[in-house]
């Protein structure tokens, strides 16, 4: 049984999309800082390793155990969460660029790169498409599958402690396992669970399209 989530009002949905921004913005930060003063490369690869996995699951776990932000997503709709894998875009062009000056494994960097690419410019054509359920699901079919790919790889290559993925710990390419990484695969995720809820609610009670969405907008 699929327990409803609240309906939160436009001031609270403006409030929880500003809180957000914030908290993005904060991890953003402090990835960079840190980064900056060098405390990723004294970490043994291992740990970057755990931080990766934890920086997909606490957003993840945020979303799964706060029906507040359940109802957010249900509001908002996917068209957000899939537009914002066009981030992947420069992401792979960095790994080119890395990758391609010889500073990055080159299967990592090959596969991460061109999966990103696909991702990202998918993501760009739903922007500027009127896309269903069912291209919404096959986006993050794909993407998600490109992620498992990229983030499996990288792993490996870090857990083997391969020296080339010491790069992985510095500016500006750290911001994509530390900080993109986990925003990708907790939107995916994301994602599948508002899919399964559309599936099962009443058409009536289906979170409302992008163009309900603007429409309300325009009203406030």
């Amino acid at each position: 049984m699929t327990i409803a989530t609240p309906t939160l009002s436009p001031p609270d949905t403006r409030g929880i999309t500003i809180a957000l921004f914030l908290t993005g913005s904060v991890w953003a930060l402090a990835v960079a800082v840190l980064a900056d003063r060098g405390v990723f490369l004294a970490m043994p690869m291992p740990a970057i390793a755990l931080l990766v996995a934890v920086g997909i699951l606490v957003p993840t776990a945020a979303y799964f155990f706060s029906r507040r932000l359940q109802g957010y997503i249900e509001e908002i709709g996917l068209y957000p969460l899939t537009v914002l894998h066009i981030w992947r875009i420069p992401a792979a062009l960095a790994f080119f660029v890395y990758g391609l000056a010889g500073q990055l494994p080159t299967l990592f960097w090959v596969l991460a790169g061109v999966g990103d690419l696909v991702a990202g410019l998918y993501a760009w054509k739903l922007a500027v498409s009127k896309p269903d359920a069912a291209a919404y699901l096959r986006f993050h079919l794909f993407g998600f599958s490109d992620f498992l790919v990229a983030v499996g790889t990288g792993l490996t290559f870090t857990l083997l402690q391969d020296p080339k993925m010491a790069t992985i710990g510095v500016l500006p390419l750290v911001l994509i396992p530390l900080f993109g990484v986990g925003i990708s695969g907790a939107t995916h995720l994301i994602a599948f669970d508002q899919l399964r809820r559309s599936r099962r609610l009443p058409s009536s009670a289906m979170p409302p399209t992008e163009h309900q969405s603007a429409m309300r907008s325009g009203r406030r």
